[in-house]
């Protein structure tokens, strides 16, 4: 007989919070009690989900009292910071969306398809890993084993979805000449090379990410990676631009071959019939697509990838309802 859990999910009413809800309903998972936590701003106002009308709760220090069994954050890292603890001190594991607790050696960040193994090493909290480093590892997890990664080159092209609500906003509004609100410059007709804040060494904040998680994922802490985030005018899924380069030399058909044999990925590499991914193709779906797979001559083993993603799914939602299920199904063993 299976066990009825409660589930909490905090930010319920944001952009990935309704994404969450999405795929909820999708898996379908059964015995779940669930309880939709958000901003006061939101509180008292209604969803459809599951077939029945939810009432957005507003999160308190008191919320946790209820025997929760899991929660999924997707609120911001200063709420995770002041509410992850609360949940965790009442028994609840917390799957946390934010960049709260990610680099915190204490804390799993976890891919499903690349580190599952790992989720089980927490302290009541588990981070998912931002959405661009999430798409990015799982071609670089499989190759690293094959060949070794020596060193990578991220270049990204984000849609405007991964800045929440106020980002798709600017770009609807830019295309009626409304001045943005979110981004520093009108994001219409444009490229932004700024996501998140500058740090002192010139980077971004979005850039520091994507190298410290994909270091901590691949358990490589040393390895040397630069990056270039750029914000784009599309509304959802992530591309990037990923150069590796190898210690090991490699075949292409092999590296084809262990892509599509892959969990998680979907290969899309035909030149010839024009077919590479694309965010059009992509969107709504849970899979990293990739392709433009080439050889990158300049160096000694180096290659090229394109990598295009569901930031709101995979990059986020997917991915935390991935790991939910997999914490259930090992209570259930």
């Amino acid at each position: 007989m299976k066990n009825t859990y409660n589930i909490a999910i905090v930010g319920a009413s944001g952009l990935v919070g309704r994404t969450i809800l999405k795929v909820l309903e999708e898996k379908n998972i059964e015995s779940a009690n669930y309880f939709l936590f958000s901003s006061k701003k939101s509180a008292g106002t209604s969803v459809n989900f599951l077939g029945k009308s939810y009432i957005f709760q507003e999160l308190t220090e008191n919320s946790f009292e209820y025997n929760f069994d899991f929660a999924i954050f997707s609120a911001g890292s200063e709420i995770a910071k002041k509410y992850a603890p609360i949940a965790v001190s009442k028994g609840c594991t917390v799957i946390d969306n934010s960049n709260a607790f990610r680099m915190n050696p204490d804390v799993p960040l976890i891919v499903p398809e690349v580190n599952i193994d790992r989720v089980f090493k927490n302290n009541g909290i588990i981070s998912n890993p931002n959405c661009s480093t999430i798409q990015a590892v799982l071609p670089l997890k499989i190759l690293d084993k094959k060949y070794s990664i020596k060193r990578i080159v991220y270049s990204t092209y984000q849609a405007v979805s991964g800045a929440g609500k106020q980002g798709i906003s600017d770009l609807e509004n830019g295309m009626k000449g409304i001045s943005p609100q979110k981004f520093p410059y009108p994001i219409f007709n444009n490229c932004i090379p700024h996501i998140d804040i500058f740090m002192d060494d010139g980077y971004s904040k979005e850039e520091h990410k994507m190298i410290n998680e994909t270091r901590k994922i691949l358990e490589k802490p040393n390895l040397p990676i630069t990056a270039t985030t750029v914000r784009v005018p599309v509304f959802n899924c992530h591309c990037e631009s990923i150069n590796v380069e190898f210690e090991k030399k490699f075949n292409l058909y092999d590296i084809r071959n262990s892509l599509q044999n892959s969990p998680g990925i979907i290969l899309m590499d035909d030149l010839e019939k024009n077919k590479y991914p694309i965010p059009t193709i992509v969107n709504g779906n849970d899979e990293v697509y990739v392709g433009r797979i080439r050889q990158d001559f300049s160096v000694y083993s180096g290659l090229n990838l394109w990598v295009v993603a569901d930031n709101l799914r995979k990059g986020a939602a997917s991915n935390a309802v991935q790991i939910l299920e997999y914490l259930i199904l090992k209570k259930e063993q």
